[in-house]
């Protein structure tokens, strides 16, 4: 059944699955801040800064509204940076007239209060202009999606009914959905993996070759099982496609952001220089900061993720830091408290 979609967010990821959307029939408006961004979208069916070989279905309405982007819609997408996330919630709690299904695509941990995006969102949208939440990741690029490369992700409530519906708005015959009732894994996976995609970025950029790499991501899945499980996350969920598939995809791919960061770092290049070079958001920074004072909160050990910590905030040479973790006491692998 077509249904109408809003998108809040007119990013790389938010437009791949706006044109999932329309492509699967729906009728899909897309907001953002940026009125050239938008006039694009709507004049010349492109989004140039972020796909720029995209060319995007003309049934995508482009809106500055937020208003009449959300207007008398069956779902809203989600797709803004973690620290835009309660700015925006608050906004759509003004304007919303209706109880849409909420969606949110985006990957991090509030700074400051380290609550997952799920939460903040049931924090600033009453119940009555929500009818469920529902997480949507997993090993995905957009620059992938948009050019039709077969792509799996899951679709995470503690509403199994929200995450069916979600499933078949967006299932086609390259993109397929999974359900998952385990917000608390599937959301703290997609966060946490852009941290120790940093780090293999700057394995890569420090010249160490495949055995480093696999260390990082393997050990970096241990930590991330750790903490989840220390949040209430099922150990489950961290094989799956939110946990070692987001993994894989985000510390292996050029396209990656959090990568590209780490890998700049690894050469040397300062913190303010990899953000300026980047022109984008790159989720991890923010997020090694809020993960590591949640552990430190939590009493969980996250060598890997100290580490980075320590090369973002506190101007630790980046070999330094990779030699000190190699140098640890010796451990146990298969505990989740060690």
């Amino acid at each position: 059944m077509k249904q109408k979609v809003a998108v809040l967010g007119p990013g790389s990821w938010g437009t791949a699955l706006a044109q999932v959307l329309a492509e699967n029939g729906h009728e899909v408006r897309i907001w953002g801040h940026n009125k050239a961004q938008i006039d694009e979208i709507n004049t010349q069916h492109t989004n140039h800064h972020y796909l720029p070989d995209l060319v995007i279905p003309e049934s995508i309405q482009g809106k500055v509204s937020l208003e009449e982007c959300i207007e008398e819609a069956d779902a809203v997408l989600f797709v803004v940076p973690t620290k835009a996330i309660r700015t925006v919630a608050q906004e759509f709690t003004e304007k919303c007239k209706n109880q849409p299904l909420i969606i949110h695509a985006s990957k991090g941990l509030e700074q400051g209060s380290h609550k997952r995006i799920s939460e903040v969102l049931m924090e600033e949208i009453p119940t009555e202009k929500r009818r469920g939440v529902v997480v949507l990741s997993g090993p995905s690029h957009a620059e992938e999606v948009a050019v039709h490369d077969i792509t799996t992700i899951t679709a995470a409530s503690e509403k199994i009914a929200a995450a069916k519906y979600v499933q078949s708005l967006f299932m086609n015959d390259y993109f397929r959905i999974y359900t998952n009732d385990d917000v608390i894994g599937v959301e703290t996976g997609a966060a946490l993996k852009n941290i120790i995609a940093l780090g293999a970025g700057a394995i890569h950029g420090l010249g160490f070759g495949d055995d480093a790499k696999a260390a990082i991501m393997t050990r970096g899945l241990a930590e991330i099982s750790r903490l989840g499980v220390a949040m209430g996350a099922n150990p489950l969920t961290f094989i799956g496609l939110s946990g070692v598939g987001d993994l894989i995809v985000t510390c292996t791919s050029v396209h990656s952001r959090n990568w590209r960061a780490g890998n700049l770092l690894g050469k040397g290049h300062s913190l303010d220089e990899v953000l300026e070079n980047m022109g984008m958001i790159v989720e991890g920074v923010s997020t090694t900061k809020a993960a590591y004072e949640l552990s430190q909160q939590l009493n969980v050990d996250m060598p890997i993720t100290a580490a980075i910590y320590k090369v973002l905030y506190e101007g630790k040479d980046v070999k330094q830091a990779a030699k000190e973790i190699m140098l640890r006491d010796g451990k146990t692998e298969n505990e989740f408290s060690i």
